[in-house]
């Protein structure tokens, strides 16, 4: 692009010049969009789902137990619960943990406002804890700041595929006598000091299919306290005292009576077989998506810019779940959202993940919590972009990606 470009300034006419410079962009540009994101299917995949179809049995039952069982195998966690989604297990958590009005629940605001929204509907009230700038995590000590005598409960985020910095926090929370649950949604396969996200305490996932694997929706609860997992297995399933499905009796205990109030939240075996498939290439997903993201960052390392997030200093694996980068806006001279049209002009898709919750219209107009108190959060907020980023990409891919930003920065049409 830059040859033609330059090669085309050697002619005086500027109406030669703007012709040659408009077809060299045309002959550039890619002709089909690529998308931020798309879900791996194989057809393996859809012919699994195509025999729970078959089998007579669509709701919860063999498969979902059996994808429950898998799942605590790979992350090596002592019990999950699959869901429906993974806003469902937050729902049934703030039950589980009887959290109501008067109640804080600390979290950072960069996150997806389903956490915040349910906080704000049990009647508890969200504190935001502060992140750091560039790996968009909260530490031990943004916490810290944030705990009251109505603390009940601290969620931290693991962010973009990266671990949140857990034995600081866990330490806190410990002796601080807080319950303490991640945001495992972006972790699908993040490791943190060896060990898997999922493999202690209580964590929850999510199979959207911008995730790393899918079940097209899906969550998945995650514990190793079981008093916790059986509130959470009845309360997904009408408070009922046995689970939708029982290996036993092939189907629901016609004994099974409410013992608690509950909701409808249990997963399907034609979602769930979806997971299990997804799952035995789970790890294949990451290298891939590891691959793409190193090499992003090598076409990127020389554009001003742009700003990747940084891996944390301590010892994690990354499941590379998203691609973010910072748009410097003061050197770009232009915001974020322009940004992000040109690229889409140039077939390029992207993301916003997050505008911080509490700047968004609801939680900008809630007493109690104001913008200008989370200096990173917002600093963030205004200029991040996630980019395409799945397994079926290639380099060439990328390639288009980082040639569509450097157009972009360059000005031109």
């Amino acid at each position: 692009m830059q040859t033609i470009i330059s090669a085309a300034k050697i002619f005086h006419d500027e109406f030669i010049l703007e012709k040659i410079i408009f077809y060299a962009i045309l002959l550039y540009m890619r002709n089909k969009f690529l998308p931020f994101s798309r879900p791996s299917i194989s057809e393996d995949d859809i012919a699994a789902v195509g025999d729970v179809l078959r089998s007579g049995w669509i709701t919860t039952g063999t498969k979902t137990s059996e994808f429950e069982q898998k799942f605590c195998e790979y992350a090596g966690c002592r019990g999950a619960v699959a869901l429906m989604s993974a806003t469902a297990g937050m729902h049934l958590l703030l039950h589980a943990l009887d959290i109501g009005p008067g109640d804080e629940v600390i979290t950072p605001s960069m996150t997806w406002v389903s956490t915040v929204n349910l906080i704000v509907l049990a009647g508890a009230m969200p504190v935001f804890a502060d992140i750091d700038r560039d790996t968009l995590m909260v530490s031990a000590d943004s916490v810290r700041e944030c705990i009251t005598d109505r603390t009940r409960l601290i969620i931290p985020v693991h962010f973009a595929g990266a671990a949140a910095d857990m034995d600081p926090l866990c330490e806190l929370a410990a002796e601080e006598n807080i319950f303490l649950a991640e945001d495992a949604a972006h972790a699908l396969g993040t490791e943190y000091k060896g060990e898997k996200i999922g493999r202690k305490g209580t964590a929850i996932f999510s199979f959207h299919p911008i995730k790393n694997i899918t079940t097209g929706e899906g969550g998945m609860f995650c514990s190793d306290d079981p008093k916790l997992l059986e509130r959470i297995r009845r309360l997904k399933f009408h408070g009922l005292g046995a689970d939708s499905y029982d290996r036993d009796t092939q189907g629901r205990s016609p004994q099974a009576e409410v013992l608690e109030p509950g909701y409808k939240y249990n997963m399907t075996d034609i979602a769930a077989v979806l997971g299990l498939k997804q799952l035995e290439r789970l790890d294949k997903f990451n290298r891939r998506r590891t691959e793409l993201a190193l090499h992003y960052r090598k076409q990127l390392s020389g554009i001003a810019e742009i700003l990747p997030l940084s891996d944390p200093p301590y010892h994690i694996k990354h499941s590379r779940h998203l691609f973010i980068v910072r748009l410097d806006i003061e050197k770009a001279g232009m915001t974020r959202e322009t940004f992000m049209k040109e690229l889409k002009q140039r077939n390029i898709g992207t993301g916003i993940h997050f505008l911080a919750a509490h700047v968004q219209k609801y939680y900008r107009e809630t007493p109690g919590i104001k913008a200008g108190t989370l200096p990173y959060t917002e600093w963030n907020s205004e200029r991040i972009c996630s980019l395409p980023l799945f397994p079926e990409m290639t380099e060439r891919d990328a390639d288009d990606v980082a040639e569509a930003i450097r157009d972009v920065l360059k000005g031109k049409p």
